[in-house]
């Protein structure tokens, strides 16, 4: 867990550091970058994806994955759930623009698929954010536990489509009524981005004016439900599903 203090620093790193490669993440279909960024004499490690290293898909815009990353975690601030390690979108990098991303510390064996049932029972937010988000593509390695026991998800480059895609692991919680607090929080979100006040500005210059409306239909459809929806086809899980 990040407190505020420190990710206000980090956020400042991410904006302002240099970064120095260091390698490249194999797996996946985009490029994607271990980097050291160092500011003010001292180095974190980060992850970046460049938009250049972006494999064009039929169904989203090119060339926006990066700002999606950065778009997921501007949600989950302004929920304020900390599922999303900090993020920004820099016009400048090694390889041109794209995302800077906080690298968490993990053991990579241990993920979604290996958690105990308890650890599973935390993860109603991280649902919930996936319908929020439009997730498609939830993979069980894209949900970390941190060394303090902190959940993070990562990998959110397709995400926000204006079609519903959700594709998901995480359907732990089909049919059972969405907790009270987390329809408040969504709520104040949608009220937010109905006012056009923040986040909307921050996510406005990452995604179109119709991907932010159609978040608010998501929203609005998921508060007169209140409920975890079912899988309804084999489609709405991810393959592969780590």
């Amino acid at each position: 867990m990040i407190n505020q203090l420190e990710k206000t620093a980090v956020l400042l790193a991410l904006q302002s550091g240099e970064v120095d490669l260091q390698g490249q993440f194999l797996l996946g279909s985009n490029y994607t970058f271990l980097a050291g960024l160092v500011y003010e004499e001292n180095t974190l490690p980060v992850v970046y994806k460049p938009t250049r290293g972006e494999r064009p898909l039929w169904d989203f815009p090119l060339k926006s994955l990066s700002k999606r990353e950065v778009a997921a975690f501007v949600v989950s601030e302004a929920l304020g759930w900390d599922l999303v390690p900090p993020s920004v979108f820099r016009k400048k990098g090694p390889l041109g623009p794209g995302s800077l991303q906080l690298f968490v510390e993990h053991d990579p064996e241990y993920h979604y698929f290996r958690f105990s049932e308890n650890e599973r029972q935390r993860l109603r937010p991280a649902a919930l954010f996936d319908l929020v988000i439009n997730n498609a593509d939830r993979k069980g390695g894209h949900v970390l536990m941190a060394p303090d026991g902190h959940l993070w998800l990562i990998d959110h480059g397709i995400c926000f489509h204006v079609e519903d895609k959700l594709r998901t692991v995480i359907w732990d919680f089909s049919e059972e009524a969405i907790p009270e607090t987390l329809l408040a929080e969504i709520t104040r979100l949608m009220e937010n981005l109905q006012n056009k006040t923040e986040p909307y500005e921050q996510l406005r210059r990452l995604l179109r004016v119709g991907e932010i409306n159609a978040m608010i239909k998501r929203i609005q459809r998921i508060l007169s439900v209140a409920v975890y929806p079912a899988p309804t086809s084999r489609f709405a899980f991810p393959y592969p599903p780590v």
